[in-house]
């Protein structure tokens, strides 16, 4: 087998216009397509992160909570990469978006840091 990169990844929320408003007028991806499925009365709206990266959110009538706390098995968390952190993490504070404080990478020495969606989805900006 040979997978040559990431596709897509897929979130689901639980109120589609807050998760829509934070991912494009915050976030700023782009809309590539949005649709309504009626028959199962849900959202599918695909976002435009980079040239290369995409997200597709999903809206689901009453879909189940996200087991985040304490660490949970599956997935942890999505990171974007960043040129500056700093400038980053200012806009997201200027958009009334929480932030942790920023770390240095223990082994490769680069900054990070966390916010979270509406979902709270823990979301990572890593300066490259």
């Amino acid at each position: 087998m040979k997978i040559n990169k990431i596709h897509h990844v897929a979130i689901i929320c639980s109120n589609y216009e807050a998760s829509k408003k934070f991912y494009v007028d915050i976030l700023k991806f782009s809309i590539i397509n949005e649709t309504y499925r009626a028959e199962r009365d849900s959202y599918k709206l695909d976002l435009k992160v980079s040239d290369r990266d995409t997200i597709e959110l999903f809206s689901f009538t009453s879909p189940p909570s996200r087991p985040s706390k304490p660490e949970a098995c599956g997935l942890r968390h999505l990171a974007f990469e960043v040129d500056n952190i700093e400038e980053n993490v200012d806009y997201l504070i200027s958009q009334g978006v929480a932030v942790e404080t920023i770390r240095v990478d223990e082994i490769t020495g680069k900054k990070f840091t966390f916010f979270k969606d509406p979902d709270d989805l823990p979301l990572e900006i890593y300066e490259l």
